[in-house]
């Protein structure tokens, strides 16, 4: 591990980790300096990157306040991988190098989930565009009750996997993320940890802004992540519907 993690932290501040993993992303230093602002007081922060060949640079500024990874090109899971295996946090973030934490989100999140005995827990968000300029508020999905949630995991990913915050041992417990999915490999996690029994909590808050712009994975390769979470679904659809039917 990174930091030496020792006992426990306060109850009221354990520490959380966040993992942000990098890849050729010009945004990356707006990222970094949103998890640095973070108004909660016990944070770790860990750039993964994953073999970039440009914008590396824009982490210099940086150096002496995050911990540092390279590593060969292997795709986002192995980034995530390898920076929750080398975290020191009792809690694991992840936020894209694109997009942007809210000051109090971890403030909030973490009181949440302490006082709920939560696991895991996502909340809502902000759409921003390539100026990082709001173009909607409270863009995530409006949870009425678990059957609800169930059948949207039926249909497609309602969780935005840099809004999560989930207990490390949990994720390592779990077996991480799936480094054959080059795109659905947050999709698969949720569905492997809710159909185990683990509960997701809702933040009904925007706590992240969401970047959408021409470079992003999610319009880029479009078909094959189309692809991928049929596959993806298929393997749990028939647990979800056991959630369903209750």
């Amino acid at each position: 591990m990174i930091g030496e993690k020792g006992e426990r932290s306060s109850m009221h501040y354990p520490k959380v980790t966040v993992v942000i993993p990098f890849y050729n992303d010009p945004y990356v230093d707006q990222a970094i300096l949103s998890a640095l602002n973070q108004t909660y007081p016990n944070v770790e922060i860990i750039v993964v990157d994953d073999g970039s060949t440009q914008y590396a640079d824009r982490i210099q500024q940086f150096q002496k306040r995050v911990f540092y990874l390279g590593k060969g090109n292997g795709g986002t899971a192995t980034a995530l991988n390898h920076g929750i295996r080398m975290a020191s946090g009792e809690y694991i973030a992840w936020l894209s190098s694109d997009d942007i934490f809210y000051p109090h989100k971890l403030s909030v999140q973490i009181q949440f989930m302490l006082e709920r005995g939560a696991l895991a827990s996502y909340s809502s968000f902000d759409y921003i565009n390539a100026s990082g300029q709001i173009t909607e508020h409270h863009a995530g999905p409006q949870i009425t009750d678990m059957q609800s949630f169930y059948r949207m995991l039926l249909t497609g990913n309602p969780i935005n996997g840099c809004t999560v915050v989930a207990d490390r041992n949990l994720l390592l417990q779990t077996g991480l993320f799936d480094e054959t999915l080059p795109y659905t490999h947050d999709y698969e996690m949720w569905l492997r940890l809710i159909t185990s029994g683990i509960e997701f909590h809702y933040v009904n808050q925007s706590l992240i802004q969401y970047r959408r712009h021409d470079q992003m994975g999610t319009i880029k390769h479009r078909a094959a992540i189309e692809q991928e979470i049929l596959f993806t679904r298929s393997r749990y659809a028939y647990l979800l519907e056991s959630f369903i039917q209750g």
